[in-house]
Formats: C-alpha cells, sequence, structure tokens
C-alpha cells in the first residue's frame, strides 16, 4: 500500500459516529466523532456524518481530507439490510478502498484484538457475535429497532416511555422517574407527551435509557434492568454453548449493565481491549492488503 495513503476505522451506529484515522501501516493518527451514521437514518445522512467524522480527525493530524488516499473500514448499524448496504456502496465517493462490515464484527475485532471470543454490543441498539478458533464468526440479536435489539438504549427507552404513558393515565404512579422521563421529553401532558412519540426515532428512545440507571433502585427501573441482563445472558449462551469464551460487553450500556448480567456469566466478562473504531481500522489495514496484492 503506498504509503502516502491514510487507513480510517469507522463506527458508525443511531447515536454518533467514531472515526480512527490511521497511516499506511494502521498506526493512529487522530480520532474524531460526529453524527450517526447507522444506515436506518438515511444513508445520505450516513455519508454526511461519516465525511465530517473524517475531515475533524484529518484536520486534528494537521493533514487534508483526500478520499482518494483513503482506505475506509467501517462498521455499521443497518448493513444487514441488502439494499441500505448497496446505496451505502452506491453512493461512496472515489476511494482507495472500502470494506463495510455490520458494527458487530467490527466491535469483535476491537475487542478481542482479532482472537476468539463473544461480544455483546449495546447502545443504541445491540447486537452479539462471536469469533471462534476456526475463524468462523457468528451474531444474534441486531434485528433492529423497534422489534428487535434486546437490552439497548432504544429498547429500554421505548419500556420507559410505556411507564410514563401510563403514570399519565393514572395507571401507575406518577414518581421521580416519570417526572425526570417527562422532563426529558419536554411534554407536561398526554397531548404534549403525543407529539413527542410522533417524532421520536430510535435515537430519541435510546436517549431515555440513562434515567433507568440513574433511577436504578426505582421498583420499574430495576426490574426493567435485571430483564436486560437476562436478555444479555441468552444472547451469550446462544453464541457459545460451550461456556468457555471471553465475554465482552461494549458500547455506551456495556458498563452501566454490565452488574445485571446473570452470576453464572460474571466470572467471563471482560474488558474490550479497543472499540469498533478501532476494529475498523483493523477491517481498513486487511483491505489495504489485499488491495495491494
Amino acid at each position: 500500500m503506498n504509503k502516502n495513503f491514510f487507513l480510517i476505522g469507522i463506527d458508525g451506529g443511531g447515536s454518533g459516529t467514531r472515526v480512527v484515522l490511521g497511516d499506511a501501516q494502521g498506526r493512529e493518527l487522530a480520532q474524531a466523532a460526529s453524527g450517526p451514521s447507522g444506515l436506518g437514518l438515511g444513508v445520505e445522512r450516513a455519508w454526511q456524518a461519516i465525511e465530517a467524522g473524517c475531515g475533524a480527525a484529518f484536520e486534528r493530524a494537521g493533514a487534508t481530507l483526500d478520499w482518494s488516499r483513503c482506505v475506509l473500514g467501517c462498521g455499521l448499524a443497518g448493513v444487514n439490510n441488502r439494499d441500505w448496504l448497496a446505496e451505502f456502496h452506491a453512493q461512496a465517493p472515489q476511494l482507495a478502498g472500502l470494506a463495510v462490515e455490520s458494527d458487530a464484527y467490527t466491535t469483535l475485532l476491537g475487542a478481542h484484538g482479532g482472537a476468539p471470543g463473544v461480544i455483546v454490543a449495546l447502545g443504541t441498539g445491540s447486537v452479539a457475535a462471536s469469533l471462534a478458533g476456526d475463524g468462523e464468526w457468528r451474531v444474534v440479536s441486531g434485528y433492529g429497532y423497534p422489534s428487535g435489539d434486546e437490552a439497548s438504549g432504544a429498547w429500554l427507552g421505548l419500556r420507559l416511555i410505556v411507564h410514563a404513558q401510563q403514570a399519565l393515565d393514572g395507571r401507575v404512579p406518577n414518581d421521580d422517574l416519570v417526572q425526570a422521563l417527562l422532563a426529558h421529553t419536554g411534554a407536561h401532558d398526554r397531548d404534549g407527551l403525543v407529539v413527542w412519540l410522533c417524532a421520536a426515532n430510535q435515537t430519541a428512545y435510546a436517549r431515555l435509557a440513562p434515567l433507568a440507571i440513574a433511577h436504578r433502585t426505582h421498583p420499574f427501573a430495576a426490574r426493567l434492568l435485571g430483564e436486560a441482563g437476562v436478555e444479555i445472558g441468552k444472547m451469550i449462551a446462544a453464541l457459545d454453548p460451550s461456556a468457555k469464551l471471553p465475554v465482552a460487553l461494549c458500547g455506551g450500556l456495556g458498563a452501566p449493565l454490565r452488574e445485571y448480567v446473570p452470576q453464572i456469566y460474571q466470572a467471563r466478562l471482560c474488558e474490550p481491549l479497543a472499540d469498533s473504531a478501532h476494529g475498523g481500522l483493523r477491517l481498513a489495514l486487511r483491505e489495504a492488503g489485499r488491495a495491494a496484492g
């Protein structure tokens, strides 16, 4: 690979995009962040966010973004939708190289440094994946908002706002948790909440999730967080029936939800070595080698 080329790792989800800029050998030069680039929010928006993040990373490195000198390794939410993935490739600028995988795969690469293991990625959405010793990788969950993505921010937020709806109706107590939820939405009554609901997407619901953590002793929040832990355990069991692989909880909700994972899995939990964006950088390095070969 030409020494004047740059490798870029992209982690794109529903809440934001993280960028790691590296030189031709994959040595890190800078990091940056930008808006959401999960494909479910629109392919054009995804490329805008990626360009903004890459531009910021180049600026921090004292260089100028030139797509023709860049090899991108992208881990993106939503690539399991083949139509979105095809559109993403079709809208790509003129790059030196482009590899696109699910954010689950790049998270797996980053968390265990390419070694065998399990990850449960918990952010706006959720997905779990494993890499076996023979190189085979598997995925569970990650079907997407609103029907799937158990234990994710959007999954938690959706259930929290239903609780707030019930409180407005007098079906459950209107207490501190409910007031915090309503304050976040800016709603003061039923009609105001309906306005928020009609505009809410997965990102909006995910932004409610920290309120469950903040009110973890509240009976409803405690029960909800416990349910999230059970769902995480089911993902781990499905991916590693041998119960031998290390398990990394990744994403913004990985650390807060760790204590809710069933005890049987606690001894196997480990800290991720690196994040999905660095996994993307590994992917870019692999793509650069393939292109050079």
